[in-house]
């Protein structure tokens, strides 16, 4: 008989620990918040600014995303390789950061939240001389917050 109470009271217990165990469970499992800050970044073939269909789904990706959420800000920051003049390296990086700025309006985002720049080779030679791989990208961070 005792071992007949033993038992219910375990029974109940953690029929009750569902219950508990469930509401908790609903409260600590949910789908993570998709509006942080993401950084990414776009990278082209050499001396190109046209976007690759890579580079294309990246910030189609992004921007499907970031439509769930209020866009504080789009700081878009295109860079280029060290070979070239700093003239055409600056241009070309230009070109790039409005290539892939025309593609986030086009997607949704809020095109007076854009913070375009350009940054040509400038840190593309270390000190030492040597040169730093995969400068052909643009760099871009939405900065998001949930709305």
């Amino acid at each position: 008989m005792r071992g007949h109470v033993v038992g219910l009271v375990l029974l109940s217990a953690a029929l009750g620990g569902c219950a508990i165990g469930s509401g908790l469970r609903a409260r600590l499992v949910r789908a993570p918040n998709p509006c942080v800050d993401q950084v990414l970044q776009v990278y082209f073939e050499p001396d190109v600014a046209e976007l690759t269909p890579e580079g294309r789904a990246v910030i189609d990706a992004a921007a499907a995303g970031a439509r769930a959420c209020r866009v504080k800000a789009v700081e878009v920051l295109g860079l280029a390789d060290a070979p070239g003049t700093p003239a055409a390296n600056f241009d070309l990086s230009r070109r790039r950061a409005a290539s892939v700025s025309a593609v986030l309006a086009a997607d949704g985002l809020p095109p007076a939240k854009f913070r375009v720049g350009a940054a040509g080779a400038t840190g593309a030679v270390a000190a030492n001389g040597a040169a730093a791989p995969l400068r052909r990208r643009v760099d871009v961070t939405l900065r998001l917050a949930r709305r």
